[in-house]
């Protein structure tokens, strides 16, 4: 299984946060599935420690890089054809980082993880919960 996590998902992982069912924790642990964090998500935790909505344990610049190999999460780019593919994404979601990880789950064929409801409008394959 290819799996493109959330922010949020990420977030909640990394701190052991009981709001991540047992089997999606599995899913996420297990080695044989291909776990992805967007850079989006980097960007976004940043942005938001930085003006106060976000507490994290140290600057999240290094906090969740660290994080993300010790939980031998891959990193993905954001690439000029995940551009191109969000251009051409309806506007049904206003936030720009959530818009980007659909973009890059259609464009990578990953399976999103999340809990967001409205990115269920989105034509994008998804483990969701809640």
């Amino acid at each position: 299984m290819r799996l493109l996590l959330d922010t949020h998902v990420f977030l909640w992982f990394i701190s052991g946060s009981d709001q991540i069912p047992p089997q999606v924790q599995g899913v996420i642990r297990d080695p044989d599935n291909d776990v992805f964090l967007s850079v989006a998500s980097v960007w976004e935790a940043v942005l938001k420690h930085q003006i106060g909505k976000l507490q994290l344990p140290a600057p999240p610049a290094e906090y969740l890089p660290e994080q993300r190999l010790r939980h031998k999460i891959n990193s993905l780019a954001i690439e000029e054809a995940t551009l191109q593919r969000l251009a051409k994404l309806a506007p049904l979601h206003r936030d720009p980082f959530d818009r980007i990880i659909v973009a890059q789950a259609q464009q990578h064929e990953l399976l999103l993880a999340t809990v967001d409801s409205s990115l269920r409008q989105y034509p994008v394959a998804m483990l969701a919960w809640g």
